[in-house]
């Protein structure tokens, strides 16, 4: 099988001791392609150089929206961003990389770490501007939208009109939502604690095999409580489309890895 996760941190401290052997147990596995996504400018230059030095690893070089607003100060294992971000610098960084770029994310806006009364129109602002750059450059976008789902549709369905796919990181929206985003085309990947969210679950009901992808956002969203995730457990994800889906292991695989190479063009 060629299994692939769109969507992890493998830059993340959790895995400074080990992540040759996170690595070498995710390609025995039977993962191809495991995205790594930034969040700032210290952490994009981080997974540049992990693609550099693994050839599994692909880029996807992001602006996290709390970092944006320089608001991430909390230690969390990834780089700290305490000023706002400097877009059209990390445009430009990002461009003079382009060959090593598959996609910009994750991006998006944020109503948990922040709140919306307080700063809802720069991170609108801000999410618009990446959009827009991202559709310059022609690279999809990796969408998160925590508590800010309905805001970050509204954005896209004005600012992308098919330009480039979209795939929502761990979409938490409403039925309502869900279906929206579904009829737009967007793509939707799904993390391995699928296998005790209902929420992921009724969302892969709803969605149609061919918009499904599948992601672990390693170190976090575990399927085994307790536990650090990493990108090897991407399989439960696939066990659980397959079983909701009713269809095999193998085709579930299949149809994801052809989702993965529309959408990234790997």
């Amino acid at each position: 099988m060629n299994l692939v996760d769109i969507h992890c941190h493998l830059n993340h401290a959790a895995y400074k001791d080990d992540l040759d052997e996170v690595l070498e147990r995710a390609k025995k596995a039977g993962m191809k392609a495991l995205v790594v996504s930034g969040v700032n400018p210290v952490s994009n230059k981080e997974v540049l150089a992990l693609a550099k030095k693994y050839p599994i690893i692909k880029a996807s070089l992001g602006v996290y929206p709390i970092d944006a607003l320089g608001l991430a100060e909390e230690e969390i294992g990834l780089p700290r961003q305490t000023v706002p971000i400097n877009l059209d610098e990390e445009f430009t960084f990002i461009e003079e990389n382009i060959d090593q770029v598959i996609s910009i994310g994750e991006i998006g806006m944020d109503f948990h770490w922040a709140t919306k009364e307080d700063t809802y129109e720069k991170q609108a602002e801000n999410f618009r501007k990446i959009i827009q750059f991202a559709i310059k450059i022609k690279k999809p976008i990796v969408i998160h939208s925590r508590k800010a789902e309905r805001e970050c549709l509204e954005i896209l369905e004005q600012e992308v009109h098919g330009e480039i796919p979209i795939v929502n990181h761990c979409f938490s929206g409403k039925k309502n939502l869900i279906k929206r985003s579904a009829e737009l085309g967007h793509y939707f990947s799904i993390p391995p604690n699928v296998l005790r969210s209902q929420s992921f679950q009724t969302l892969v009901k709803m969605v149609d095999l061919k918009q499904l992808l599948t992601e672990t956002d390693s170190p976090y969203l575990s399927p085994f409580p307790d536990q650090r995730n990493e990108p090897v457990n991407v399989i439960e994800s696939i066990k659980k489309i397959a079983e909701i889906k009713e269809i095999s292991v193998e085709e579930a695989a299949e149809a994801v890895w052809e989702n993965y190479v529309k959408v990234f063009g790997e």
